[in-house]
């Protein structure tokens, strides 16, 4: 299936080398293409020294929102291995996940992501809070519960713990 974006573009996720994500996402700014690189801030420890750094949300995964006649653009671009495909075809990330996970970003919640498929659970919505109107799967994960939102075509989901009292179940 095909999600188009108002401007008609198509959002596809790409999968770059190793630690290259931000150089990829420099190169396909500089060509003028649509590109989102989620990035999150972390401390890291070294054995002098505390520092907080901005890391990929989704290693070696960044995506771009792009007409046909720049599929060869991005392809050709220093550092992309691929793009994510399903039976030989780029496969097209829905609109509305690449908002859920820019709606998260500037949230300050505890976020991680999840690079195993979890098992089904209840899906849920989000009836309260600044993320209201987010469905997702309700788990539970290291005692806590969590709301997992997952990224189609790209073996990774965004876990988010929430106040249970947030949450509703969906009735379909």
């Amino acid at each position: 299936m095909v999600y188009t974006t108002e401007t008609g573009k198509t959002w596809y996720a790409v999968y770059t080398k190793p630690r290259n994500e931000k150089k990829v996402y420099q190169r396909l700014q500089e060509k003028g293409i649509e590109t989102f690189l989620p990035l999150q801030k972390k401390i890291k420890q070294w054995s002098d020294r505390k520092k907080m750094v901005e890391e990929p949300l989704f290693r070696s995964y960044i995506f771009v929102c792009i007409s046909p006649k720049e599929y060869y653009d991005v392809l050709n671009t220093i550092g992309i291995v691929r793009y994510i495909t399903f039976e030989g075809k780029a496969v097209a990330i829905p609109p509305r996940q690449i908002e859920q996970v820019k709606h998260l970003l500037v949230q300050d919640l505890e976020i991680e992501t999840v690079e195993q498929n979890l098992s089904p659970g209840d899906k849920v919505e989000v009836k309260f809070g600044q993320l209201m109107g987010i469905v997702g799967e309700l788990v539970e994960h290291a005692g806590k519960k969590k709301l997992v939102i997952r990224i189609d075509h790209v073996s990774h989901s965004i876990m988010v713990t929430l106040p249970s009292d947030y949450i509703a179940k969906v009735i379909e």
